[in-house]
């Protein structure tokens, strides 16, 4: 287990320590090395001296490295997810689902980095050739959040690589053991040194400012809330960075009165609860049409009281413990305001008593849409039913928040789906179907869940700058 910071290509110590606690039990499992500002500082010059030469190395060059990262992790599986499920209590099965997507990125890109168009055309006045091509920003600077340790790291390191970028990654202090190992099989893959360094802090501010304000600095990837995002955007603004911004959600799932309701109680459980509901496109505003909302709620709530909450090492566990008591606290008290407003517990409707830090799958009925439940990001297993019975209503308080991450539509008329699938203001919609997240597909969101994309073909030029040559020959 790595638990040294990484500059350079080598391991180091800093001035402080993190220590890493396992949620399921609360017991410390390790301590890691924390940098401050001058670590910021030294892991953005290593990237810089090493990115030039990188940006320089063929694409088929950097595609192959890439290919090996893939099978690299892919060859590591059990390890990684293990490492996963001990500092963030998820199942182990879903970590070993985030493994295979985290690997994916770099499979993915592989392929993208021989594919970065470029143009050539006449000016229509005709004295002079058009050429238009995409260089590497530079050095990207990752700040990344505790709920997806290697996928959230792996979305934003592989393209950045495939279009010639070099980076610097803050993991969050909750789960760095993940990131630092990911860095670590990274080089045995194939990265030259410098390209990835992992120096994590405990003291966010300083370290960003530090990181951002060095003149190599170009680019500045985050995952996490909407209010952090908003403070760094504001720090970015001074050395007017590039930035891709994949923020907070509060996802609308809606079950029309011709919906299948036994497929829609599977998707909401996918939609819901994978990753122990601890996910920002997790549908956080359950819309049930008022002639269809008991059926849902009750075989939703059958479905939630079935789930097996525990450490997510034993095979058996569907749910893991929350990352700490801090969200146990903001999750119970989304919960008692909704009740306080008039809603109903069909299942759950407390916490667990420990060790460790666990929810009941929580399914709450008649909840109004006045209540703060349907405005918060939940980030909990917590299905709040929202009956409703005009569809341009419906729709009217699906896009009432500023959010606008991902979406759910389930019905028989696929058609109808599709044309409220449409007017839903969110990057991301699911019709008849609980799971979205493909590397292969365009990730992000609209308002205030984000600036750009992660995957696809759009995502590996969010790491590029375009450049307009104009020449005569």
């Amino acid at each position: 287990m790595q638990t040294q910071m990484l500059i350079d290509g080598r391991w180091s110590d800093g001035p402080d320590r993190i220590t890493v606690s396992n949620p399921a039990t609360g017991e410390a499992i390790a301590t890691v090395a924390a940098g401050g500002p001058a670590e910021a500082t030294a892991a953005v010059d290593a990237a810089d001296g090493a990115q030039k030469q990188w940006a320089a190395t063929a694409p088929r060059a950097r595609s192959e490295i890439l290919r090996s990262c893939w099978q690299t992790l892919v060859d590591h599986t059990d390890e990684l997810a293990t490492l996963i499920t001990l500092e963030h209590g998820k199942p182990l099965a879903d970590a070993k689902g985030e493994i295979a997507y985290a690997a994916e990125f770099f499979r993915w890109n592989a392929e993208e980095a021989v594919r970065i168009d470029g143009m050539i055309k006449t000016a229509p006045g005709g004295a002079n050739k058009i050429i238009v091509h995409h260089p590497p920003v530079g050095v990207v600077v990752m700040v990344t959040p505790w709920n997806f340790p290697a996928a959230m790291i792996t979305r934003k390191v592989a393209p950045a690589l495939a279009a010639g970028n070099a980076c610097v990654i803050k993991p969050p202090a909750e789960t760095p053991l993940t990131a630092l190992r990911v860095a670590e099989l990274l080089e045995q893959a194939g990265v030259p040194a410098g390209l990835v360094n992992v120096v994590p802090t405990n003291e966010p501010g300083p370290w960003f400012d530090a990181a951002t304000e060095h003149r190599a600095t170009r680019m500045v990837s985050f995952t996490g809330s909407t209010a952090v995002g908003k403070l760094l955007l504001k720090r970015c603004a001074d050395r007017v960075l590039k930035v891709g911004m994949e923020l907070g959600g509060n996802a609308p799932f809606i079950v029309m009165d011709d919906a299948d309701i036994d497929a829609a109680v599977d998707g909401a459980m996918i939609a819901k609860m994978r990753h122990s509901a601890e996910v920002c496109t997790a549908a956080n505003r359950l819309f049930a049409h008022a002639s269809v909302a008991e059926e849902f709620t009750d075989k939703l709530a059958a479905a939630m009281g079935a789930l097996r909450v525990g450490n997510g090492m034993d095979g058996d566990t569907a749910v893991g413990p929350m990352i700490n008591a801090e969200a146990i606290s903001s999750i119970d008290g989304l919960v008692q305001a909704a009740i306080g407003d008039g809603a109903n517990a069909a299942v759950g409707g407390a916490p667990i008593e420990g060790p460790g830090f666990f929810y009941a799958p929580t399914v709450l009925g008649d909840v109004s849409m006045t209540s703060s439940i349907t405005r918060e990001e939940i980030f909990g297993p917590v299905a709040p039913v929202i009956p409703f019975t005009e569809t341009e209503e419906m729709i009217g308080w699906a896009n009432d928040t500023e959010m606008g991450l991902a979406a759910y539509v389930y019905a028989g008329d696929v058609g109808r789906a599709m044309g409220i699938a449409e007017r839903i203001e969110a990057g991301m919609v699911g019709v008849n179907r609980g799971a979205m997240s493909d590397p292969a597909a365009p990730f992000g969101g609209m308002k205030q869940s984000g600036l750009g994309r992660e995957g696809a073909h759009e995502g590996i030029y969010e790491f590029c700058e375009t450049q307009y040559i104009a020449a005569e020959w």
